[in-house]
């Protein structure tokens, strides 16, 4: 499901999405913004995976994969 917004943007914006759609990058000013709009919300993913990433402890990480390790740790096939 689409929904309609109404966005303001400055002339020069504009002119970009227009060259833009000219060009044939996009079929029209609707796809150029939905393509922005996605690249931003890709990229605070991947920036909240890396903040969320740094609040990690490597050596807390490490002691806690290396639990159950020995011989007893996998089943006999």
């Amino acid at each position: 499901m689409v929904r309609k917004i109404a966005v303001t943007l400055d002339q020069r914006t504009v002119a970009d999405l227009d060259r833009w759609v000219r060009e044939g990058k996009y079929r029209n000013r609707s796809r150029a913004l939905q393509s922005a709009a996605d690249l931003l919300c890709e990229r605070d993913r991947g920036s909240r995976l890396a903040r969320e990433l740094a609040k990690l402890d490597p050596a807390e990480e490490k002691a806690l994969a290396d639990e159950g390790f020995g011989a007893d740790s996998w089943p006999a096939y």
